[in-house]
């Protein structure tokens, strides 16, 4: 699919050149401000984004003097949604990455991810490391064995998730995508504005050691219980500047939300990719960790969530900000501030 029109990437905000790029297997649409001949920083988002997710950090960093890139991940914006759910895999997207940053020039890049995108820049580096110079994960850890269900339900913190109540921890929106697709699918699909702004909120300091609503997302029949739709509401305008949700909700009214869901449905796949990994999925780079403190579903602390990661990576920076999940439209300037402290510290 060609990329989105011009005027869908907010027009009244900071310009970023809008590019596509194309091979005979995909086709990725980015984002790119900065200096063409400036180190290279890549972009990666998450689940449900777009690459303007990285608009204020982007802004940041090309005024450094960064060549910052942020493409729409496989399934979102202007880039390839391919039909079938196999597609999705963590290996087909790696080398959606791998193909652009060759098309880039291929000098070795800072990468930084978010929510999916942090698990496609962990497997990334694990496998071809020779394109990092160093990683930047935000939010979601690195997992060695493959951000999967096997891998993470045996993390839950059960003092928050008693077994009996809740056998798949805050994991049980992740369980349902793999038992009720086309329902979950549906439910999202039915009202795209409102489950957009449902979706992206800011963090709540009560909600530490309290149980996701993700984890009863079963018992409810759906994330959003009997209504099977997001109730109305408006987006948070601390998070989305207004024209970035306006593209937003023009991307998912395109392609809905069926192929950004089917990242959840390739956990076999994704762990076979995994252990071909060099050294176990070892990462001897500087990487850097991002943890949200209000996050419930991901934050390593006073949990087990980070053991994989600290035991797999020799060069491995934590650093905690007060905000939920959303990180990079939470904390816009804050996380700017970590990612140019830990580069400055490493000497990148």
């Amino acid at each position: 699919m060609a990329a989105l029109p011009g005027h869908a990437w907010g027009t009244s905000l900071n310009a970023l050149a809008s590019h596509t790029f194309s091979t005979l297997r995909h086709t990725t649409h980015y984002l790119e401000s900065g200096p063409v001949d400036g180190p290279l920083m890549m972009l990666l988002h998450g689940w449900p984004e777009l690459s303007l997710i990285w608009r204020a950090q982007m802004d940041a960093f090309a005024a450094e003097g960064w060549r910052c890139v942020a493409p729409d991940m496989r399934g979102y914006g202007g880039s390839s949604a391919p039909k079938a759910t196999s597609a999705y895999t963590n290996q087909q997207v790696v080398a959606d990455m791998a193909e652009l940053h060759g098309h880039l020039g291929g000098e070795p890049a800072i990468w930084v991810g978010h929510d999916w995108g942090s698990v496609i820049v962990g497997a990334l580096v694990a496998h071809q490391p020779q394109r990092s110079r160093g990683a930047v994960l935000v939010s979601v850890p690195y997992f060695p064995d493959a951000n999967a269900l096997p891998t993470l339900i045996p993390l839950v913190d059960r003092a928050i998730y008693p077994a009996d109540q809740y056998p798949d921890g805050q994991w049980d929106y992740y369980r349902y995508y793999n038992t009720h697709f086309a329902s979950a699918v549906a439910d999202l699909d039915a009202d795209k504005v409102a489950s957009l702004a449902s979706i992206f909120r800011s963090g709540n300091p009560a909600s530490i050691g309290t149980p996701s609503a993700n984890a009863s997302v079963t018992r409810k029949g759906g994330r959003f219980g009997s209504a099977h739709r997001a109730p109305p509401g408006r987006p948070d305008p601390a998070l989305w500047p207004a024209a970035d949700f306006e593209a937003l909700v023009r991307a998912f009214d395109a392609r809905g939300f069926r192929p950004p869901c089917a990242w959840y449905l390739n956990d076999d796949a994704n762990i076979a990719y995994a252990r071909e990994a060099r050294d176990g999925g070892r990462l001897s780079l500087p990487v850097l960790f991002v943890n949200g403190a209000y996050d419930q579903i991901n934050s390593i602390v006073g949990n087990r969530m980070g053991d994989p990661m600290r035991a797999a990576c020799a060069d491995l920076t934590v650093t905690t900000l007060s905000g939920a999940h959303w990180l990079p439209l939470e904390r816009k300037v804050e996380l700017a501030s970590a990612i140019r402290d830990w580069l400055r510290a490493k000497q990148l």
